[in-house]
């Protein structure tokens, strides 16, 4: 499949989608990707679409042409042991997601003009907005239920999910467990194991501990508490 071209920056807009929000295990990872007008269509004979659609391998691979091919992204990792104390200061994730957000906007305005950002709509829209520094201020904010369909937004899912899988990789490694996808039966399984093997504390280290998963994971391992 030929890569896009390197283009010459000219109007477009911004969009922004997270990965491993309702995954116990890994970070939440947040983008945002600028498209040029004029590039939906590319984007979309790509293989761009929201990326809960999307093999992880596809995921991988189309998020590779897009760094190439398109230099205006941002993606901002959020490691579980930085999750868990932000969470545990904020108390609520919309407030954090907001706060990724407008980061992942900045940075990408930081570096080319933008008339417009495109989010997908979760709790209070003015998180974002008063998350949003001057630059962000100053352009159009949409936020949208099924905002994926927005070539720009489905873009940004499929980065925030490709650097997800790649962390989720590595954090396996670091433990010596395979950790899974997702909040099943299987993660807990996984999340069992491994607190039994190093302990109720390397859940910090590897898991977003305000799922209620964790109870039942302490609870399976015959632990009293987090620490």
């Amino acid at each position: 499949m030929p890569e896009p071209k390197l283009f010459t920056p000219e109007p477009g807009h911004i969009g922004t989608d997270e990965s491993g929000k309702g995954d116990f295990f890994g970070p939440l990872v947040i983008a945002a990707f600028f498209m040029p007008a004029g590039q939906e269509e590319v984007l979309r004979e790509l293989g761009v679409k929201d990326s809960k659609r999307t093999s992880d391998a596809r995921c991988r691979e189309i998020a590779e042409i897009l760094k190439k091919g398109y230099p205006y992204h941002s993606v901002i990792a959020i490691g579980p042991e930085k999750y868990n104390e932000l969470y545990g200061k904020l108390r609520n994730l919309n407030r954090l997601l907001a706060w990724g957000h407008a980061r992942a906007i900045e940075n990408i305005l930081e570096r080319i003009s933008a008339g417009k950002a495109v989010t997908d709509q979760f709790g209070d829209e003015k998180f974002v907005r008063n998350a949003l520094l001057k630059k962000g201020r100053e352009i159009e904010l949409v936020q949208m239920p099924r905002a994926e369909d927005d070539a720009a937004v489905a873009a940004a899912s499929i980065l925030a999910r490709a650097e997800f899988l790649t962390r989720l990789h590595f954090l396996s490694k670091d433990v010596g467990v395979d950790l899974p996808k997702g909040a099943s039966d299987i993660v807990e399984a996984a999340a069992v194991k491994l607190v039994r093997a190093k302990g109720a504390g390397v859940l910090e280290r590897v898991a977003k501990t305000h799922f209620k998963t964790t109870v039942r994971v302490l609870a399976a391992a015959g632990v009293a508490r987090l620490v």
